[in-house]
């Protein structure tokens, strides 16, 4: 008998905190390092402080790449093989990152731990996705995207407390040691999601097939274009904001406390759409949380150009833009992935992928344009907030004209 057939059906809180620690690979790997980003930028003589934002940006490119690769062969393998790949992937990048002695190396490293949070990644979304559909699936990722989203309040603090007692690499065996205990959690308690019947083979004539069929659907292809275009704000965001803190504020080793602060607002956010998604709709939820990411950023905006912006003038704006994405991480990639649970592995392949490509490139952009004011920041929010509104908009259009002819 296989450990798989051995197995018991884990409970629902379990597999929730299960796929959030999983997905949530990806947040320990940008936030925890965080408050070491000046320190390694020092270390290794990078001249241009924006520079230093490579370190999480190569990280992206890596996860870009993955998603391709992990998506379509966990539909033709299942899923746990790939959480296995995954994962070994991502403790040979820690290693490298480690015992890195140049920039170089250590963006090479980046690049090796991106490729394997892929795996971990896309597959938690397709396992959720083998259990679940609908607004079902939308409430789950909603718990899930909310246990996610408490990692980047607590990882900045841990890198910090690191810091304190011990060097930056040190950082690199909490992640080994994160990767190793995930690992002998899915090994024990996760049973295959994947029948063996259900197994797409693995053959560029079925990814080409998928992809076709995701480009082709106009709700899938709106709200994956939708998805990274929000997510580059953020990025930008992220890229950013160990300058803005501690940099432009002078917070010091207070950023992870504001960092963190801004991340349970993050999580609040997404357990109330868990509450209320049902009876509001996903659509409905997405819009109204762009417009206020809108409206906010307009204000704002208005107000860098008037007066000189305190720190927590700053935190208020932050914090509307964080409950905002709350309230739409979960909804975003349930609706992209609803008319595509045939082909899940595939589809959160192709829509991960597409998404982390678009997000990464508009926040690595926005991150360069960092000039020790918030303007860039504010007005890529305004700007990207701006057309993803558009497009949902059109998109909800186009589907509830389909929803009344179907009547």
């Amino acid at each position: 008998m296989s450990i798989n057939q051995k197995l018991r059906e884990p409970s629902l809180k379990e597999f929730t905190v299960l796929m959030a620690f999983l997905m949530s690979i990806i947040a320990i790997s940008i936030d925890a390092l965080l408050p070491s980003l000046g320190v390694i930028g020092k270390d290794f003589n990078v001249s241009n402080p924006n520079h230093v934002q490579y370190v999480i940006g190569f990280i992206f490119i890596g996860m870009t790449i993955g998603q391709l690769i992990c998506g379509p062969i966990s539909d033709a393998v299942g899923r746990k093989k790939v959480l296995y790949f995954g994962i070994g992937f991502y403790l040979v990048g820690s290693v490298i990152c480690y015992f890195s002695d140049n920039f170089t190396m250590m963006l090479v490293g980046r690049l090796i731990q991106g490729l394997g949070v892929s795996g971990p990644y896309v597959t938690a979304i397709s396992v959720v996705r083998d259990k679940y559909s609908g607004r079902d699936m939308a409430r789950v990722m909603s718990v899930v995207m909310m246990i996610f989203i408490l990692v980047p309040a607590i990882a900045p603090t841990l890198g910090q407390a690191i810091l304190l007692f011990a060097s930056w690499r040190h950082i690199f065996l909490l992640y080994i040691v994160y990767s190793i205990v995930i690992g002998l959690w899915i090994t024990f308690r996760l049973p295959e999601t994947l029948p063996v019947s259900q197994r797409i083979p693995f053959s560029a004539k079925n990814i080409v097939h998928g992809f076709k069929e995701i480009v082709r659907n106009h709700t899938t292809i709106s709200y994956t274009i939708c998805t990274g275009v929000c997510f580059g704000s953020l990025i930008g965001y992220l890229n950013s904001s160990q300058q803005i803190f501690q940099g432009q504020f002078g917070t010091g080793k207070m950023f992870t406390v504001y960092f963190g602060a801004l991340a349970l607002t993050l999580g609040a956010a997404s357990l109330l759409n868990s509450r209320f998604v049902e009876r509001l709709g996903m659509r409905f939820i997405c819009i109204r949380s762009t417009l206020a990411m809108v409206v906010a950023s307009v204000i704002f905006l208005a107000v860098n150009l008037m007066i000189p912006v305190h720190l927590w003038m700053f935190l208020i704006y932050a914090g509307i833009l964080f409950f905002s994405f709350g309230l739409m991480f979960g909804n975003l990639n349930s609706i992209a992935m609803e008319p595509m649970g045939h082909i899940a592995g595939i589809a959160s392949a192709v829509t991960g992928s597409m998404s982390s490509a678009i997000s990464m490139a508009l926040g690595a952009f926005i991150g360069q344009l960092y000039d020790n004011s918030l303007i860039p920041i504010a007005t890529g929010f305004l700007v990207l907030g701006t057309i993803s509104l558009s497009i949902m908009i059109a998109e909800k259009k186009r589907h509830d004209k389909q929803l009344a002819v179907a009547i």
